[in-house]
């Protein structure tokens, strides 16, 4: 007997991607390994209509983008980059049960022309699912660079499919995916036909409960499903509970009982995904040649890279290098910006106070919370503006897979995932976009560990503090601007590399503790080196990322501003409410080579890391409100008059390295594990080693002085 389905569209990804279907509209699936320009293909068929979110019930993100060509309406779905349709990943169990259950009427499945066989293996994947797909083999000017020549028409005749050669960032061969796209979902009753033939024995054994299976599932190739029972995807049979309607499991069961229990599962998904690659194989060497076998620009780059010998230092040269030029770009701007902002602020509150508005009320809004803003805006937006074109250029030419490449290794050893790698380096940027990042992690484990231990990466919140306490008592006697900012940029990388230490740590130390496990493997494919769009850099830097984070600063870091206002005036005996506080943690702060002022600066700087250092000047200053300062020496003086030496320069860089993660980080947390408990190790257990470093330097420091 048949089974009823739930809608033609499966009801769950309409209300993920809203999809309304007009008349004369079709659904088209976008599928392709990552690194092989599918998103460029997307955003150049869609434009401006595109809409984002989750994929029901996973933390994978998907895409969806409306287009017309000739009169007739597409939703095409960008799904997740992909490898296989196995299922060995969120990414893939998304991919195939879009392609699955989505009821799409085409595919387009994007392949990379520079590495057209590995590429394949998907298309004859997707090809069993369904047979209305359109192969686009993109970036052929990359394989052009590197006298790659594709025979279109012999691939076409030997697939019996539509193949277009396109580069899409060139807008080349553009017109022709659509042309082929359209060829395609209105062609009816395409004869089915199998690409791959697997062994005499897996063959027979699909072909002895085939029919049963067209029977039970009409809307499903009964052959894939078939495969899929042989080869025991579990994750296949909870998606057809999911998205299929009707009482199947008795006879599903029944078909899947004529498996023979001996026959090894793993033996023959192994089977099966050989003789795929051994047929991508075949077909690669019929429509593909190559005018010579020099050695590729990109593989003599990686060789010294990604070497043994040079992969390290390399990175910590780039990283210096980032940090060096971020720190030179920011100070003028910074200034400039500060000097305009502040000079707001005196025509404000005699503007407020001419509105008869009670003084204390003008004081809170201008010196509590219009000094945050001005404050927050003038100390994050250069740097962010500076740093994160700086992060996107490195990943659009190509170099961050290198990085996670390169680091590997070290997160294995600490069992854990080496996409981990690239997490923190989100984290760079703002820990709560790092921690999001963390959705590319398919081990929930490994997911887990990856989460709690982004904050050790410093944040763009934190650079200011970093820099500006290593350059007052570390580099200051270097008179040279040049080498005193290469110098800040070397203290600021070893500050860092404490921070990944500490991470690589705590990440094995919870592998054998809290979460237990082996790390698991993933594919990580080194995408060729590209020159980068500055378009896409000058968008996705600034507008996405910069502005993005700076709103959620400032929207956490005014409330705080208001706040501290009223603690530092609002006394109560001789002392304001400030300096009471600051005395009470003066003996903890001192157990940890710091001071109470100081502990409290970072309490009150949760909401936004980029206030600890104004609450801290005005706390010594006793201000009352927050307070800049006119230069580095002028803060540097003010510190050393209280009682501040290098244990405590060096304490407070590495508290701030260490200590809790901000406000908008731990809601982050909450919200990607849906859990108070991890949200509150995630708070503690940062802490606890801040504490634990802080007070192992001082008695380090303290043992030093003895004897010297």
């Amino acid at each position: 007997m048949g089974l009823t389905y739930k809608s033609c569209k499966i009801k769950s990804l309409e209300d993920s991607f809203n999809i309304k279907q007009k008349e004369n509209s079709y659904v088209v699936a976008l599928a392709g390994n990552p690194n092989t320009g599918k998103s460029t293909v997307f955003n150049y068929l869609t434009g401006l209509k595109q809409h984002t979110g989750n994929w029901p019930g996973k933390t994978i993100a998907t895409a969806r983008g409306e287009f017309s060509y000739n009169n007739i309406n597409y939703n095409l779905i960008d799904l997740p980059g992909t490898y296989s349709l196995f299922a060995l990943s969120q990414e893939e169990i998304v991919a195939r049960d879009f392609i699955c259950f989505g009821d799409v009427d085409a595919a387009i499945v994007v392949c990379d022309a520079t590495c057209l066989e590995r590429n394949l293996n998907l298309l004859f994947q997707v090809l069993e699912l369904t047979n209305k797909v359109v192969l686009c083999i993109n970036l052929i000017d990359e394989a052009e660079k590197k006298s790659i020549k594709i025979d279109k028409d012999k691939m076409e005749e030997l697939l019996g499919i539509p193949v277009v050669l396109t580069s899409a960032r060139n807008k080349i061969g553009m017109e022709d995916l659509q042309q082929a796209l359209e060829k395609v979902v209105l062609q009816k009753n395409i004869e089915t036909k199998n690409y791959v033939t697997y062994s005499e024995e897996i063959e027979n054994l699909v072909d002895s409960f085939k029919d049963e299976l067209e029977e039970l599932f009409p809307q499903i190739n009964s052959r894939w499903l078939g495969l899929r029972i042989v080869d025991g995807d579990e994750s296949l049979f909870s998606s057809l509970e999911k998205y299929v309607e009707g009482d199947f499991n008795v006879q599903l069961e029944a078909i899947k009982n004529k498996v023979p229990k001996e026959l090894d599962k793993k033996k023959i998904r192994d089977e099966i995904s050989k003789i795929n690659y051994d047929f991508a194989a075949n077909l690669f060497d019929a429509v593909v040649s190559k005018e010579n076998d020099k050695e590729d620009i990109d593989d003599k780059i990686d060789s010294i890279i990604t070497s043994k010998y040079f992969a390290i230092p390399s990175m910590l040269i780039m990283l210096a290098l980032v940090l060096w030029i971020t720190i030179s770009g920011a100070n003028y701007p910074s200034q400039i910006l500060s000097n305009i902002l502040f000079s707001v602020e005196p025509g404000m509150y005699d503007f407020l106070v001419g509105l008869n508005i009670p003084i204390w009320i003008c004081e809170m809004l201008v010196f509590g919370l219009y000094k945050t803003f001005a404050w927050v805006v003038s100390v994050m937006l250069p740097p962010m503006a500076i740093f994160f074109p700086l992060f996107t250029f490195l990943e659009d030419l190509g170099y961050l897979p290198r990085v996670a490449f390169n680091l590997d290794h070290l997160f294995k050893k600490c069992k854990t995932h080496g996409k981990q790698c690239l997490t923190m380096c989100m984290g760079f940027g703002c820990n709560a976009c790092g921690v999001i990042g963390c959705r590319i992690i398919d081990s929930p484990r490994e997911r887990l560990i990856a989460i709690l231990t982004n904050t050790f990466v410093p944040c763009n919140g934190r650079f200011p503090t970093l820099i500006a306490i290593s350059t007052i008592f570390f580099t200051a006697a270097i008179k040279n601007p040049f080498l005193s900012n290469v110098s800040t940029a070397i203290c600021v990388t070893l500050i860092i590399l404490v921070g990944i230490g500490i991470s690589l740590l705590v990440s094995y130390l919870f592998s054998k503790t809290l979460l237990k496990g082996e790390s698991s493997t993933f594919t990580l494919e080194l995408p060729p080196y590209r020159v980068p769009q500055i378009g896409r850099i000058i968008y996705t830097s600034l507008i996405d990322r910069t502005l993005f984070v700076l709103s959620r600063a400032v929207v956490v870091a005014i409330p705080a501003g208001v706040i501290t206002w009223l603690l530092a005036n609002i006394t109560i005996g001789d002392m304001t409410i400030l300096n009471h506080i600051a005395l009470f943690l003066d003996p903890i702060g001192k157990f940890i080579g710091l001071d109470g002022f100081i502990l409290l600066a970072f309490i009150l700087g949760m909401p936004a890391n980029e206030i600890v250092i104004p609450i801290l000047i005005m706390s010594y200053m006793a201000t009352g409100s927050m307070t800049d300062y006119a230069s580095l020496s002028e803060l540097g003086e003010l510190l050393t008059s209280h009682g501040w030496t290098y244990l405590t320069a060096l304490n407070l860089m590495l508290f701030s390295l260490l200590h809790w993660p901000c406000t908008t980080t731990l809601l982050t947390i909450k919200k990607e594990t849906n859990s108070l408990k991890w949200t509150a190790l995630g708070f503690i257990i940062p802490t606890c080693i801040a504490f634990i470093v802080c007070f192992c330097t001082r008695i380090l420091y303290d043992f030093l002085m003895f004897v010297f």
